[in-house]
């Protein structure tokens, strides 16, 4: 139903800044939540920031609180991701995640994946 094309990504240093986009195929006209997971090596798979339906409501994980911002433009057809003071430990594939509502992609109830895209931070 839903394609989720990530991009952005890379090399960045530690304390330093960048952001993800991820574009939906379709205009959602506020049919799914929309969210950010990550994974990296040896690791399992962890819920990142999601936003609801409407763009509205944001929710995240407490290890990006406060540094992290989830967004939502282009009539809610691109979902951002702003990361800033970046952390060794913030390094991994980070995936883009759509699913009923905000809550439920935070929850882990995900229906369709984006491909990730890779970030690295050197320290």
């Amino acid at each position: 139903q839903v394609e989720l094309v990530e991009s952005g990504g890379g090399l960045v240093q530690a304390g330093g800044s960048t952001r993800l986009a991820c574009a939906a195929s379709q205009r959602t006209s506020g049919s799914f939540g929309l969210g950010w997971y990550r994974q990296a090596p040896g690791k399992e798979r962890e819920f990142v920031a999601a936003i609801s339906r409407l763009g509205i409501n944001t929710y995240y994980a407490d290890s990006v609180k406060g540094r992290f911002t989830v967004s939502k433009v282009n009539a809610n057809n691109t979902v951002y991701l702003q990361m800033n003071s970046l952390k060794p430990e913030d390094a991994a594939v980070y995936y883009c995640a759509a699913g009923s509502s905000g809550p439920s992609v935070q929850a882990g109830n995900v229906v369709y994946w984006g491909r990730g895209t890779q970030v690295t931070v050197s320290s």
